[in-house]
């Protein structure tokens, strides 16, 4: 697979910020760069996530469970946790 061509940003983050990032990375082996790319993965991670959420709970909101579906879910959470050994 290729590698995108990198683009360089320059950033201004509070000192502790900095210092407790180093302190990280330096014990991880990481290089800034990679530090810095895991973050933003993992925040663009946060951001799909919650958008997921968004539109699960704005379907509920548009179609809220009714007692048929209540009444199911109720059943086999019976059925599941009867089979449990408190």
């Amino acid at each position: 697979m290729a590698r995108a061509a990198a683009t360089k940003v320059a950033i201004s983050i509070p000192g502790p910020l900095y210092q407790a990032v180093e302190r990280a990375r330096k014990a991880t082996g990481k290089s800034r760069s990679a530090v810095v790319q895991d973050a933003l993965r993992h925040w663009l991670d946060l951001q799909a996530h919650a958008r997921l959420v968004a539109e699960y709970q704005a379907g509920y909101r548009r179609r809220p469970e009714g007692p048929r579906e209540i009444k199911a879910a109720e059943a086999a959470a019976v059925q599941l946790l009867s089979t449990e050994k408190w």
